[in-house]
């Protein structure tokens, strides 16, 4: 049986809220639920010496509610930290409300690279995850998170965590759009594709990848200079198969400022592939990252940029960026809530992906 619920946005994510509603709504078990009739209203005041008050305009009481929301670049325009406390006042504002669950879910975590506990430093994801369990929230839900070792920063007696793998989508998108059918897979891909990691760490990542389309796999081993954010010193290639004449796929969980890939490129460049492309799930394009991605396509060493929508783009991003594909995920959020509310396994989400069995069954993300 569904739990009783309903969906709402703070400001950030309110559009694609909308949109995972809509999906929702055309599921047979969720088509008759009023509660998908519209976004669930969060109400934002401010006052003059810039604090903030959130008020939730409808009862919600006994109720679950699943808050999206994201601290990265976002369709209202806040920055970082005014879009983390609306978050932290909306959870209070629905705790108060006496939601029976609150469930958060930020397909992008801005922090989730602040995972390190060194000397002296602090550890921004961890004091986010802290911030929502002692507000209230019982169950979090995020995309790729950077790193695995971050799963085990939130303790399961306290608040549930789900971390959805999205590369799922990304692999279908590629089955759809270059590849097709199964001789092409068993040709071209096979025979012609490569999949790089953008580092020895992502080489576990990318070699999913490489599985799924049964192709080789490549593996770059940066060296950075720890002492600079975003520096690397220098990049080894290590391949199994020549790289000379292949359609190369970089595979990464995000680009931010672009440094990596830009590096990764001019390096593979000079083994004289076929193609460059890079496929990743997030897209901060921090500073200089666009500029970064525009003098690669312009010299013809980066043939196309693929990554989803768990970060706002603006019109101006696709437009500086003609080579820029953006992947939907509002389905893959539609599917996870369905799970969700009706306390059911997940494992269908979690499943590894075989382009082989996806091209033979086109009904993967089936309703």
């Amino acid at each position: 049986m569904k739990n009783d619920f309903v969906i709402t946005a703070t400001e950030t994510m309110r559009k694609y809220a909308a949109e995972v509603t809509g999906i929702l709504g055309k599921y047979p078990n969720f088509s008759s639920n009023q509660n998908l009739n519209a976004i669930y209203g969060l109400d934002v005041k401010c006052f003059a010496d810039g604090e903030m008050e959130v008020e939730v305009l409808t009862s919600v009481r006994g109720k679950d509610v699943i808050l999206f929301s994201s601290s990265a670049r976002n369709e209202a325009g806040l920055d970082l930290n005014k879009a983390k406390m609306e978050l932290y006042h909306a959870i209070d504002a629905l705790k108060r409300s006496r939601a029976e669950r609150i469930i958060v879910f930020e397909p992008y975590v801005s922090c989730g690279r602040s995972d390190r506990p060194l000397v002296r430093n602090s550890v921004g994801l961890w004091i986010h995850f802290k911030t929502l369990i002692s507000l209230g929230v019982s169950h979090i839900v995020t995309y790729q998170l950077h790193s695995d070792k971050s799963k085990s920063m939130l303790d399961p007696a306290l608040c549930v965590f789900d971390d959805v793998p999205v590369f799922t989508v990304l692999k279908k998108y590629l089955c759809d759009h270059y590849i097709k059918d199964i001789e092409t897979l068993e040709t071209t891909v096979h025979n012609h594709w490569a999949f790089c990691s953008v580092d020895a760490g992502g080489e576990k990542l990318t070699q999913r990848f490489a599985n799924a389309f049964n192709a080789p796999l490549v593996v770059a081993h940066k060296q950075r200079d720890y002492s600079k954010a975003n520096t690397v010193e220098s990049i080894n290639i290590l391949s199994a198969e020549p790289i000379e004449g292949k359609i190369l796929w970089i595979v990464d969980d995000m680009i931010d400022t672009g440094g990596s890939v830009q590096s990764l490129v001019y390096a593979l460049s000079k083994l004289h592939p076929a193609e460059i492309n890079i496929v990743a799930v997030h897209a901060p394009f921090s500073n200089p990252a666009i500029q970064r991605i525009k003098e690669l396509t312009a010299k013809k060493l980066l043939k196309r940029v693929i990554v989803t929508d768990t970060i706002y783009f603006p019109p101006s991003i696709p437009q500086d960026l003609p080579n820029l594909q953006i992947v939907p995920s509002a389905e893959l959020s539609a599917r996870v809530i369905s799970k969700i509310v009706t306390d059911s396994s997940m494992s269908d989400i979690h499943k590894k992906f075989n382009a082989r069995e996806y091209l033979e069954n086109m009904d993967l993300f089936s309703m």
